[in-house]
């Protein structure tokens, strides 16, 4: 049961991750920078203490108590996974909500999940799993096999994305929107790799997770793992990654002159507000739900894998539903269905691998 309840609470934080981007695309009279920092204000700065009181009510307690080498190691990562943040947004832009994700994600998915695998081989540590987890057992044979899967997956994606771009050159300026699969491959590769920093920063801040996790089963005896453990440790994870997107966006704001943006009289203020308060606050939701899936599944590849290929699954899905791929041949439209196909037959895979433990 706890399996199936760990792949259950990553597809809804897929669900939420892959979905968060769909009410930025409503916004209307405002640059990038100007929705994206206030749609962050709610992902990193007003929603995850809110989550974090209504679950851990002592978490400031416990960063303050905290170590500053565990504090400095997590907010370092937050700061990396920062850029991939904001590298994932003009990625979606340029690439569209599907392609984007893919391949973003995809490439995440790889990084975030063998990195910390080669780390805990060097430097064991009970409870992590190593490299070797992937070659000598069958679980860890079953979740590769998984991941291979996947990036087969991603590739046919891609793929689509190239044939998208061919089938759309002779189309107007109009239905093409902000297509560049040149600027937006090389901007998801820089996404995807600093993106794989937010597991990493899940691994540094391990030590607070743990203090939320023992003083609830002190309080909650034999009734498993804190579901909600990881929401302190989000906190700083987040802290780093609103510094970041923060200074970029400043310096966009300063560069195009875009601070008048929110004074447009033409663009709709409230519809534009609560449309980034809710593609921030569907952003977080990722994390909260990614957390309650660890608690089940472990902070192992599993558990990666398995959210990274929700996200790529949904974002799939939305960009058939928003027609993204309107216009494209019968080969590019079959190219990007068997990516989803075969994505979705990754997490069957790496869902099965967990029973083998």
């Amino acid at each position: 049961m706890n399996a199936l309840a760990g792949v259950i609470f990553h597809f809804i934080g897929g669900l939420a991750s892959g979905s968060f981007y769909v009410p930025y695309k409503k916004v209307k009279g405002w640059s990038w920078e100007a929705m994206w920092i206030l749609g962050g204000l709610f992902s990193w700065i007003i929603v995850p203490p809110i989550a974090a009181y209504l679950t851990i009510p002592n978490f400031v307690d416990i960063i303050r108590e905290s170590s500053a080498s565990t504090l400095g190691y997590t907010y370092l990562f937050g700061l990396l996974w920062g850029i991939g943040g904001l590298t994932y947004g003009l990625g979606v832009r340029y690439l569209g909500v599907s392609l984007g994700s893919s391949v973003i994600l995809g490439l995440s998915m790889v990084f975030g999940s063998l990195m910390p695998a080669i780390y805990y081989f060097f430097n064991e540590t009970v409870g992590k799993q190593g490299i070797d987890y992937f070659l000598s057992t069958d679980a860890g044979r079953c979740v590769l096999v998984g991941l291979l899967v996947c990036v087969l997956g991603i590739y046919l994606c891609g793929r689509a994305g190239m044939l998208k771009e061919k089938s759309l050159a002779s189309l107007s300026a109009e239905t093409k929107s902000d297509f560049n699969f040149g600027i937006g491959i090389a901007v998801a590769i820089v996404s995807g790799v600093l993106s794989a920093c937010f597991n990493f920063g899940i691994e540094a801040g391990k030590p607070m997770a743990d203090v939320a996790n023992e003083l609830w089963k002190a309080a909650n005896p034999n009734q498993g793992e804190f579901l909600y453990q990881n929401n302190v440790t989000y906190i700083v994870i987040l802290w780093g990654g609103f510094t970041t997107n923060v200074i970029w966006c400043l310096y966009l704001f300063t560069k195009n002159k875009t601070f008048s943006d929110y004074k447009n009289s033409s663009a709709p203020l409230g519809k534009n507000l609560l449309l980034c308060a809710l593609g921030g606050t569907t952003w977080y939701l990722q994390f909260f739900f990614y957390g309650m899936g660890e608690s089940r599944l472990g902070n192992g590849a599993s558990s990666w894998i398995l959210h990274m290929a929700f996200i790529i699954l949904i974002s799939n899905a939305w960009g058939v539903i928003l027609k993204e791929w309107k216009g494209v041949n019968k080969s590019t439209y079959s190219s990007i269905v068997a990516g989803i196909v075969t994505i979705i037959l990754s997490i069957c895979i790496v869902g099965f691998a967990k029973t083998l433990e």
